[in-house]
């Protein structure tokens, strides 16, 4: 098949294209980079600030135009797959859609089902916008919220919904809301009737052994923007409160809005990694952690491995959004034994072996696309 995947999270779509190339499949990926991450990409559709980038940005959108035709399967990362206002992306949409085969829409980040169903419907026991019955607010959440409903952004989010073939979501948390949408599709279909679940894919480095050491190496990598949103404040404290406790035991290296190679040389002599604390299963920031044979402290509720069939390696150190459940969670990861930790750090890698490894996800896709295509 050939393949376009059109835009960029984390890196999702990079490690997608080699496990479905490596099923022999033509793949081409298309995105701006992903800010300062600056992933890779075979098409460039970066682009820089102010009047001149907005002007240079376009000129080459129209130009790439042509490149992005005549696809068997187009896969957008987000409803808001490129970096324009949502009433500009919207055409771009439409021409995407009459010069290619089957589209497939991600359920990853923010977008109107997402923000709207979580914040109304409260599907899950804590999220982005709830902790059980009450609501969360956040800087960052509510500005999401306020972008993705009653906007531009809505039209756009029910537009793709309405003519993809279909809809992956990778985590529990994305699944949820989706699960609840009445909005039927082009064909009268229920647009949560096309939801389907797919782990997110993860490319396997070879495992990290870091020099030995007598502390446990703790690492927390964070978006400032993100910061209470995702839990960064909490993790924050407690790994200040147990580094001013346990000094001669523990270390922290922090690292925030850097390149991604950057990025991944911190993380590799580490040890553990503190992710998020809202989540209900791990994104690509903790599978990446795991994926070295690094413990991670995230989100790993039951549900979450039970979507994947996984019900006896479940590696993540599953922590709840309260400072007492992170707390008591890394204080037991500093006093462990070190054949414990080792331990960890081997399960870690397994798991997402048996349940992400990019090669098996991509033929979960490939799946997928063979039954858009063939109906």
């Amino acid at each position: 098949m050939k393949i376009l995947l059109l835009g960029e999270f984390s890196n999702v779509h990079n490690n997608l294209a080699e496990g479905l190339r490596a099923l022999g499949h033509d793949v081409t990926t298309a995105n701006g980079g992903h800010g300062w991450s600056n992933y890779h990409r075979d098409i460039d559709l970066g682009r820089s600030f102010g009047l001149w980038g907005g002007i240079s940005f376009l000129f080459r959108l129209l130009k790439a135009l042509p490149k992005l035709c005549g696809y068997d399967i187009v896969q957008l990362v987000n409803p808001h797959f490129l970096h324009l206002k949502a009433e500009r992306v919207i055409p771009i949409f439409n021409f995407l859609r009459k010069h290619n085969n089957g589209l497939v829409l991600c359920a990853m980040g923010d977008d109107y089902y997402y923000c709207y169903n979580h914040k109304h419907f409260k599907p899950l026991a804590y999220s982005d916008y709830n902790l059980g019955d009450k609501p969360r607010s956040t800087e960052f959440g509510e500005r999401a919220y306020n972008e993705c409903v009653g906007t531009a952004k809505e039209k756009l989010s029910r537009e793709v919904a309405y003519w993809c073939d279909a809809v992956v979501s990778v985590i529990y948390e994305y699944w949820a809301p989706y699960n609840l949408v009445t909005d039927k599709d082009k064909n009268g279909i229920p647009i949560r009737e096309k939801n389907h679940f797919i782990p997110l894919p993860i490319k396997m480095p070879e495992p990290v052994c870091p020099p030995p050491s007598d502390k446990l190496r703790v690492f927390l990598g964070y978006k400032k923007e993100f910061g209470a949103y995702k839990g960064t404040d909490i993790m924050m404290e407690v790994a200040n409160d147990l580094l001013k406790k346990y000094p001669d035991k523990m270390e922290l290296k922090l690292a925030s809005n850097i390149p991604f190679a950057e990025y991944q040389h911190m993380m590799d002599n580490s040890d553990v990694m503190l992710d998020q604390v809202y989540s209900y299963g791990p994104g690509m920031n903790a599978l990446l952690a795991l994926s070295k044979g690094i413990v991670c402290i995230s989100g790993g509720e039951a549900v979450n491995y039970e979507m994947m069939g996984e019900y006896d390696c479940r590696a993540i150190i599953n922590v709840t959004p309260s400072y007492e459940s992170v707390y008591t969670e890394l204080e037991r990861l500093i006093l462990m034994p070190k054949d414990e930790l080792q331990a960890l750090k081997e399960k870690s890698r397994e798991y997402v072996r048996r349940n992400h490894e990019c090669v098996k996800v991509a033929r979960q896709y490939e799946a997928l696309y063979k039954l858009i295509i063939n109906n």
